[in-house]
C-alpha cells in the first residue's frame, strides 16, 4: 500500500493592481462579461475571458435556463466559442469573476467540477498549461498555473 497526495500552488494577490498589466486587463474583461450574463434563477453572473496563443480575446458569461442543466458556466461558453472559432490554437490564460444581485463578490471565483474538466481536456489537447485568473469584482486575486492543479484525478 502506498499514500500518495496532490498539492494546489497557486499564487495570491491582495487586489488585481498587483497583477502585471496583461493579467489584469484579462480579469477586467472577465469582469466585463458578467454583464452579459443571463442568470435569472441564481441572479449571479459568472464572466471568462479567454486569450489564445494568438493574441484573440474572446468572453463569455454564463447563460441559465429554466431547464437547469440546459445552461452553461462563462468557461465554457468562452472556451468553446474559442474553440470554435480557432481550432487550432492554444488557449493561454482563462480570467474568470463573478457579480451577485444579492452580495458583494469579493472573494476569487473557482470553476466548477465540469469546466475544470472540459478546460483540462483543451490543456491536454495542446500539451500546454491553461493558466487561470481567479478574482470576484474586488478583492483577492488567485493565478493557477494549469488547469490539472484544480483537477487531480481527473477522468481521463
Amino acid at each position: 500500500m502506498k499514500t500518495k497526495s496532490e498539492q494546489l500552488i497557486y499564487t495570491v494577490y491582495d487586489h488585481a493592481g498587483e497583477l502585471n498589466p496583461e493579467d489584469a486587463a484579462l480579469l477586467t474583461l472577465a469582469r466585463e462579461a458578467t454583464t452579459t450574463s443571463y442568470a435569472p434563477y441564481s441572479r449571479y453572473h459568472v464572466g471568462a475571458a479567454v486569450k489564445l496563443a494568438n493574441g484573440v480575446l474572446i468572453k463569455g458569461s454564463n447563460q441559465e435556463n429554466i431547464s437547469f442543466p440546459a445552461g452553461l458556466c462563462a468557461e465554457r461558453v468562452a472556451i468553446f466559442a474559442a474553440m470554435a472559432s480557432f481550432p487550432e490554437e492554444t488557449v493561454e490564460v482563462v480570467a474568470i469573476s463573478a457579480t451577485a444581485d444579492d452580495f458583494e463578490v469579493d472573494e476569487p471565483v473557482p470553476p466548477c467540477g465540469i469546466c475544470r474538466q472540459a478546460m483540462l481536456e483543451y490543456e491536454m489537447k495542446s500539451g500546454k498549461t491553461i493558466r487561470l485568473i481567479l478574482g470576484g469584482q474586488k478583492g483577492k486575486v488567485f493565478i493557477i498555473e494549469g488547469v490539472r492543479q484544480l483537477l487531480p484525478l481527473a477522468f481521463m
